[in-house]
């Protein structure tokens, strides 16, 4: 609540009793002249509502004229509390509406202009010394403005608590997409969130320092989640962004945004099913394969299992493995660009920096150790992903 300006007079009690008779008919003014001025609360003062906020003017009125009456004046401590924390519920309630505090802050005006041009009718018919109507004004706007400030840290304390509950819920969500939930448990996270899913999601891991330069540019639904996150698996300065893409067209713009960010960018995916794009940038990433994930799928297919892939190079090469270390390295050297150049001596030749003839003898070797096995489509097949 923010910090209260003291207020000090005492109204004769005929000038109160006065004001106070003609209140409903204030009230009912300052409401019709905030209807007429502030278009934005024609709706709200309409129905039920219309009627709860006609009380509460009357009871802001009323609160005013109680302490001016009283022997403390209008600095009376506890006295004013219960109207300020009124104010400050209503601040909080405008921001809960999803509207700003230029509308109430106009209505506050206005309230004030119309409370105090009826009072001061009252106030100088029923006595009021100029002196004191003159001091009387300045209470009546400064009273005002406690009001207005009350509202605006209502207003401002429930744009910052729905703010960081918003937040957290976000990271709720993006932490359930990445552990694979439910779809009916995803698409509740998603409403508690009030995020709307798009289509489709991309999983991106890049560095935090990376993320200020091209945020401004992707869509403001994006999650992200940073290394601290329990689900997540990534190195220290690294964060997961989870980008919705319209289509594979906005899949080719995100790349455009990322081309200069050091970062790795998953398939799309169906939101609900971003877990299978993260898992595959992560593997990439783990890999050193920075940018699109999709030119890298061979290596990652190659990759997947690096126990398998062993097993599958130990067995393609077992009939080297009696010779000798260095000839063994040079025939598996010729083996894996038989199989890369299909067979072409010259190509094989080039790519080793050796003759033909070379390429041709060391051939000739491999025959006679592989047999009828270089002819056979299942093994050249394992072979040729064992020694890519």
């Amino acid at each position: 609540m923010p910090q209260r300006e003291t207020m000090a007079l005492r109204l004769p009690a005929p000038v109160v009793g006065a004001m106070r008779r003609d209140i409903t008919s204030v009230a009912e003014q300052v409401i019709a002249a905030v209807i007429h001025e502030v278009p934005s609360y024609s709706d709200p003062f309409r129905g039920q509502m219309g009627r709860n906020i006609e009380v509460a003017v009357k009871v802001a009125l009323e609160g005013f004229l109680d302490l001016a009456a009283r022997r403390e004046g209008i600095d009376a401590g506890d006295q004013i509390e219960t109207v300020l924390e009124a104010a400050y519920a209503l601040g909080r309630g405008e921001a809960r509406s999803g509207r700003s505090m230029d509308a109430l802050a106009r209505a506050y005006r206005v309230g004030a202009r119309v409370a105090w041009r009826e009072m001061s009718e009252v106030a100088v018919a029923a006595g009021l010394s100029a002196t004191i109507t003159a001091r009387f004004a300045e209470l009546v706007f400064a009273y005002i403005d406690e009001l207005s400030d009350a509202s605006v840290s209502g207003h401002a304390d429930e744009l910052a608590t729905s703010g960081r509950l918003r937040q957290r819920r976000l990271e709720r969500l993006a932490i359930r997409l990445l552990e694979g939930a439910p779809e009916a448990d995803l698409v509740g996270a998603a409403e508690r969130a009030d995020w709307a899913p798009p289509d489709l999601l991309v999983a991106v891991i890049l560095p935090e320092d990376k993320v200020r330069s091209v945020q401004a540019r992707l869509d403001p639904r994006l999650l992200q989640l940073s290394e601290d996150v329990p689900v997540l698996d990534i190195d220290s300065g690294l964060t997961v962004l989870l980008v919705p893409v319209a289509s594979v067209r906005g899949r080719s713009t995100l790349l455009r945004v990322l081309r200069n960010a050091d970062g790795v960018v998953g398939p799309a995916r169906p939101w609900t099913a971003v877990r299978a794009s993260y898992l595959r940038a992560l593997r990439a990433q783990r890999l050193g394969l920075l940018g699109d994930t999709e030119t890298h799928l061979a290596e990652l297919v190659r990759t997947a299992d690096a126990d398998a892939l062993a097993d599958l190079r130990e067995r393609a090469l077992a009939p080297l493995g009696d010779l000798r270390p260095a000839s063994a390295e040079k025939l598996a050297d010729t083996f894996a660009a038989w199989l890369r150049h299909h067979g072409r001596r010259d190509e094989i030749a080039a790519a080793l920096f050796v003759h033909p003839q070379t390429v041709r003898y060391r051939m000739g070797q491999l025959r006679d150790l592989y047999g009828d096995r270089l002819t056979d489509p299942d093994f050249v097949r394992d072979a040729t992903i064992a020694l890519a």
